[in-house]
């Protein structure tokens, strides 16, 4: 296991933190019994549990980061305003043990490191609805959790000086990226398991992007594979085609698709009202990559009667705008971006605004789980370009459909809760929110990640097996 001398994270829990030795029980809610959830063998029975030790890092490299963030002068380039720096000044008190997770928007959207590593913090006996059992040794232990916020990492990186995010010099993004491998790399676990039971998360596109090849047989967090690999320059508008180069770093054989945060308050179904806005869409115009559907779409639809298209992001000025506008819409659409999916989605999800998902590339969360079809209209890129189709076949919904998408939707807005309430991201977390189902889906690669492991263990020496990408 890594040691290290000061404050670190992980490792033997210490302290307030203290580890049972038995599970706790995991309840099924009303989610689990609806029949859109499939698969149901392939979780736990009530009294079993996901096992994880939680790999022992200096505190700079998690809580000691935000701490970073909030006391220093740091104001995000990017964003037209700051919502966590007023004027370059700290706004949290010192005293917390445990700061908040950004408010800034460009960062929010990626805060499941904030609430995973939070819910393992969280002490034994407050964590009873927790899939994930935290345990002292990884020799216990199913899968090592590895708590760098990787993303708020990149994000601080990119909103203090972009042009430096690809360079390895003045780059402190990839001096922790560095330390980060260095440390887990060098300990008796990865070494033992090649590092296939470790779990990272990168919810952020280009999350420990210098470093990528080296922990690439791990367990890997992420909200699509858009920013894993690239398209050739001859290739189609889609991508699906053979010019399509190959990645062999992310699997979803080994991998974990998880939801961003959302950045809207939930709308309950008891609050909805009249929607008299066919189509709604609120995002940046112009995209790279995939995102180029994006542009087409809005040279479609921009002057359609019925359809709503606003330039912009929902930081603050914009943020009423947004919910207005998904509140008041009966279809929300999410379009490619630079990568597949964005936090759009499940904007729209809390907002009962049915989504219309243009993105024939696209990896959801909890596939297996859920069935995306019940609440979301998946539209290909070659019918989404047709003039009119996608505007007839959206009107071509009942309202008997429609409130029927919309009932679904109410019925899983809980499935993509982070938030767990509690200060510091310690506490309790929601029984079917989105951390447990983690849990749940990185369990289901237990089974294959050990095979993996005696796999290798019987290689004989000098044989070598060829990288492939198997990626559904």
């Amino acid at each position: 296991m890594l040691r290290h001398a000061g404050n670190n994270i992980g490792g033997p829990e210490r302290e307030d933190i203290s580890v049972e030795k038995q599970g706790m029980p995991l309840k099924n809610s009303n989610l689990f019994h609806s029949t859109s959830l499939i698969f149901q063998s392939s979780l736990r029975t009530p009294d079993e549990f996901i096992r994880v030790y939680v790999a022992e890092l200096p505190r700079p490299l998690n809580y000691g980061l935000l701490e970073e963030y909030w006391s220093s002068a740091y104001v995000d380039s990017r964003a037209s305003s700051d919502p966590d720096h007023g004027l370059g000044k700290a706004n949290f008190p010192k005293s917390l043990k445990y700061p908040p997770y950004p408010d800034n928007p460009l960062i929010k959207q990626y805060s499941a490191e904030y609430w995973i590593l939070g819910d393992l913090m969280t002490p034994q006996e407050l964590r009873k609805g927790s899939f994930a059992k935290r345990v002292n040794t990884a020799e216990e232990a199913d899968v090592i959790f590895v708590p760098f916020f990787a993303t708020l990492s990149a994000e601080m990186q990119l909103g203090m000086d972009k042009a430096k995010f690809r360079k390895k010099e003045s780059n402190e993004d990839y001096r922790r990226q560095r330390e980060v491998v260095d440390l887990v790399r060098s300990s008796e676990a990865w070494k033992r398991s090649g590092g296939r039971d470790h779990v990272f998360v990168l919810t952020d596109p280009v999350a420990m992007w210098h470093v990528r090849e080296e922990i690439a047989p791990a367990i890997l967090l992420v909200v699509d594979f858009g920013g894993w690999y690239r398209l050739d320059s001859k290739s189609p508008l889609n991508g699906n085609s053979s010019d399509m180069i190959q990645h062999t770093q992310v699997s979803l054989l080994k991998d974990v698709i998880v939801p961003y945060t959302y950045l809207l308050p939930r709308l309950h179904l008891s609050e909805n009202q009249r929607r008299h806005t066919l189509l709604y869409f609120k995002g940046a115009k112009h995209r790279h990559r995939g995102g180029i559907i994006r542009e087409k779409l809005w040279e479609l639809l921009v002057n359609e009667p019925g359809v709503v298209m606003e330039e912009g992001f929902p930081n603050a000025t914009g943020r009423q705008q947004s919910i207005k506008g998904m509140r008041t819409s009966e279809f929300c659409l999410h379009p490619a971006g630079d990568t597949p999916t964005s936090c759009r989605l499940f904007d729209a999800i809390e907002s009962l605004c049915i989504p219309v998902i243009v993105s024939d590339n696209i990896e959801l969360p909890f596939e297996g789980m859920l069935d995306y079809s019940e609440f979301s209209v998946f539209v290909s890129f070659a019918d989404a370009l047709t003039p009119r189709w996608l505007l007839s076949h959206l009107r071509s919904f009942s309202n008997e459909q429609k409130d029927r998408f919309r009932r679904r939707m109410s019925e899983i807005q809980q499935t993509f809760e982070y938030d767990s309430g509690h200060e510091g991201g310690m506490g309790p977390i929601p029984r079917d929110g989105a951390v447990n189902h983690i849990w749940r889906k990185v369990y289901q690669k237990v089974p294959m990640i050990r095979e993996a492991i005696v796999r290798e263990k019987r290689k004989p020496p000098g044989v070598t097996i060829p990288l492939r990408c198997h990626c559904t």
